[in-house]
């Protein structure tokens, strides 16, 4: 790639910048920089190994002429040499917003190929009064503006991929976020960003709300209300979607290895746990978030900041070294 990659440092309580040491370690990394606090990568790079360099860049295509393994930091943030590690600290959620808004500012102005973020903390942001609940409506924000094109999130690996009409809300907000323009919109986000993959007509399956989908009212009729008018609409649009099916089925269905053929090349589903809980469970390493509808490419590990790990040097880097390729393919695909 012509531009190089930014990865945001995440919280830096947690396991966020050791696991972009380890990466640049395994030098999975080349032509990247991290946008963050030049301290706190020098602790992490001490904490993973030691022996490695760390050196303060000035623009991002500074990156692209850095040595193997050396971890190039763009200073966003400056925070204390004592910021303790394994708890939430607001002075980290502060920090790790700022980055990913500079993050959308580089991206935006095509100084950066594609964005990676390490995970961020959700009460950190919180403490810090931060009005996002996570790194999605965040991006939402920034890149697209409040009244701009709408995002989704999407958790993918090799076997599965699945999208979200609803994120970060509470179960019962998620019920009544199941409309249906949420419904569609999911559904055309996912038909036109399935290009960047190698998909550009994508067999988009539908997932139910309800048990059995509803079991044609008896469960529940948002089914019959919402969701298979959503699907109706879409497919009279040209877009090949079908449902909406048995939720604790569709993903077996959909899931795609050498024994067993998927018969959908994407899953939409209706609420934060039922679409995320069957990609985690085949492998939280191998799981990348991505979150489709932006104007750049954006990745990120399928896991959280790992308090109970930060500061050991071993958390394990392998979704952020599976993010950091997907977001490579994604940008040269033309994201």
């Amino acid at each position: 790639m012509r531009a190089p990659l930014a990865l945001t440092m995440g919280d830096a309580c947690g396991i966020g910048p050791e696991i972009i040491a380890q990466a640049f370690r395994r030098q999975a990394v080349a032509g990247a920089f991290v946008l963050g606090d030049l301290g706190v990568m020098r602790r992490a790079a001490q904490v993973t190994g030691g022996l490695q360099a760390v050196a303060e860049i000035e623009q991002p295509a500074d990156a692209l002429v850095l040595p193997p393994g050396c971890i190039g930091v763009l200073p966003v943030v400056q925070l204390p040499a004592d910021l303790p590690v394994g708890r939430v600290d607001a002075r980290a959620g502060a920090a790790a917003h700022e980055c990913i808004r500079r993050a959308c500012e580089l991206a935006l102005a095509g100084e950066v190929a594609a964005v990676v973020t390490a995970p961020i903390h959700k009460e950190a942001l919180a403490a810090a009064g931060i009005g996002f609940p996570g790194h999605t409506e965040m991006l939402q924000a920034y890149a697209n503006g409040p009244d701009g094109p709408p995002v989704r999130m999407m958790l993918a690996n090799d076997e599965l991929k699945t999208v979200l009409v609803t994120i970060h809300v509470s179960l019962r907000r998620a019920i009544e976020g199941v409309d249906f323009d949420n419904v569609l919109e999911t559904v055309r986000i996912v038909h036109r960003s399935a290009r960047l993959w190698g998909q550009p007509a994508p067999r988009i399956a539908v997932a139910g709300l309800n048990p059995h989908a509803g079991e044609g009212g008896l469960f529940g009729d948002e089914e019959l209300r919402i969701i298979a008018p959503a699907i109706e609409a879409a497919r009279r649009e040209g877009i090949d979607a079908s449902g909406p099916y048995a939720p604790d089925t569709i993903f077996m269905r959909a899931r795609n290895t050498l024994e067993h053929p998927g018969e959908f090349d994407v899953v939409v589903a209706m609420y934060h746990d039922q679409g995320l809980i069957p990609v985690k469970y085949l492998g939280v390493e191998r799981g990348v978030n991505v979150t489709l509808g932006l104007p750049f490419v954006r990745t990120s590990p399928d896991h959280g900041t790992a308090f109970d790990l930060a500061g050991t040097g071993r958390a394990d880097p392998s979704s952020l070294v599976s993010a950091i390729e997907m977001a490579r393919r994604l940008a040269a695909a033309g994201g």
